[in-house]
């Protein structure tokens, strides 16, 4: 049973580096006092006991302002999808790892993804999203938001001369990815969002900024500290590291904590605790571990492809090559300041046409997926195992060819996550997978 009391260790966290916060997590947590468990605990109850009708009212009055609660003394719990402890724990260290107020988490990446939406937009609204999205976002987009009578409109968002004339009455949110699914372009979210804070000083509504930061993770990229009002990831993904959770989570300042927990017990995508623990014990302590090798090992990787002569370009924001390196040398640092530049790689193959591109493309990732150990042909990524894709015909086959086209994404792209394995075997890998395309 959780129990009220605080923990009884006073721990003064600031103290301590925040790699070491993302092992040990919050010393003084109202969410429960597990001050004797080296491990947190798991809870697995849908319903809790109650000591009074009070109780049970107060629990109520607090959830729907929660504000009241969160932070100043350990919460009443009820009901798993209202609140409850692993997932409340799980909440509390993504929040200080993205230096957020709250965070919240759903059942996956596209959960919290349609909150934001849900939770701030009205009939009538707009958002304003970047050209190059992940295939799931657009299809809620242009597929969903027609449905509640709103709209998503797209734009080349790295061209901040125009950003203020892009914006409408209507328009609510400014979505983007940095780096960008697939294709890893990385637009100026501090910039963009001064532009956002210049133009709602007109405004009756202001235009909120909202970043999907998958791609980059907390550790080496975080939104609100560059200006955005939300931050949003996939959970399934780096956080939990080992492909075998999903989840997804909000970030964002406190004033929108009550409407994201009201829209998540209403819409129901909750995260379980059974899923939480894992990415709680797991996946956030080794984050930085992870990160650094996977960083290391894709720098070696990139570098071998933009060597290769069937290879015609490689985006990768580690190469001095990456045409956005100022900019992700600016805002993709780790807790340290220094330069995190992911491990995502994007590649497009060599070919006389992008017709011939594309089927070098094919052949490389059909004969990876027959005969390479080290990597493996499958949609997702942020695992400790590399993964390959064709995002044309897999994750963003959802796009029409003519959005493909605007948003950058050649028939020859080859996506690439890489993992945890020796980089050396990685290259022989593609080298052979590369000499029979």
């Amino acid at each position: 049973m959780p129990s009220p009391r605080r923990a009884t260790r006073r721990i003064a966290r600031h103290r301590y580096g925040l790699e070491t916060v993302l092992v040990h997590g919050k010393p003084n947590s109202p969410k429960w006092d597990y001050s004797h468990h080296v491990v947190p605990p798991m809870s697995a109850s849908v319903a809790y006991r109650l000591e009074s009708e009070h109780r049970g009212a107060k629990g109520f009055v607090d959830f729907v302002s929660p504000t009241a609660s969160h932070f100043k003394r350990a919460p009443i719990y009820l009901y798993d999808r209202l609140d409850e402890p692993t997932r409340g724990m799980l909440e509390e260290r993504l929040a200080y790892a993205h230096g957020a107020d709250v965070a919240v988490a759903f059942a996956s990446g596209m959960g919290a993804i349609s909150a934001v939406f849900g939770a701030v937009m009205d009939s009538g609204d707009e958002v304003l999203a970047h050209q190059t999205l992940y295939g799931c976002t657009v299809s809620l987009f242009d597929h969903w938001f027609p449905k509640y009578r709103m709209r998503g409109r797209y734009a080349d968002l790295s061209r901040l001369d125009r950003l203020e004339r892009l914006l409408t009455p209507k328009t609510r949110v400014v979505h983007l990815e940095s780096p960008t699914n697939p294709t890893l372009e990385c637009l100026d979210i501090a910039g963009i969002a001064a532009i956002l804070k210049r133009a709602n000083r007109r405004r009756r509504r202001p235009v909120l900024l909202s970043v999907d930061n998958t791609f980059a993770t907390p550790f080496a990229q975080r939104p609100l500290a560059l200006g955005a009002d939300f931050a949003v990831e996939s959970l399934t993904k780096d956080i939990a590291g080992f492909g075998t959770d999903m989840g997804g989570a909000v970030m964002t300042r406190r004033e929108f904590e009550s409407v994201l927990f009201l829209y998540r017990k209403d819409f129901g995508a909750v995260l379980s605790p059974r899923a939480a623990w894992p990415i709680l014990v797991y996946g956030l302590p080794t984050l930085a571990t992870r990160l650094k090798r996977q960083e290391e090992t894709a720098l070696a990787v990139a570098a071998y492809l933009e060597r290769h002569p069937k290879v015609r370009r490689v985006a990768y924001p580690g190469l001095p090559s990456y045409p956005w390196q100022a900019l992700a040398r600016r805002q993709m640092v780790d807790y340290t300041g220094a330069f995190a530049p992911g491990h995502m790689i994007y590649f497009e193959t060599a070919g006389r046409t992008p017709a011939g591109a594309g089927r070098v493309a094919e052949r490389l990732v059909d004969g990876i997926a027959r005969k390479a150990y080290t990597i493996t042909l499958a949609v997702s990524l942020g695992q400790v195992r590399t993964l390959i894709e064709h995002p044309a015909s897999m994750t963003h086959a959802a796009l029409t060819p003519e959005e493909q086209r605007k948003a950058g994404l050649l028939s020859g792209g080859v996506r690439i996550s890489v993992g945890l394995e020796d980089p050396q075997d990685l290259i022989a890998d593609l080298g052979r997978g590369l000499a029979s395309a």
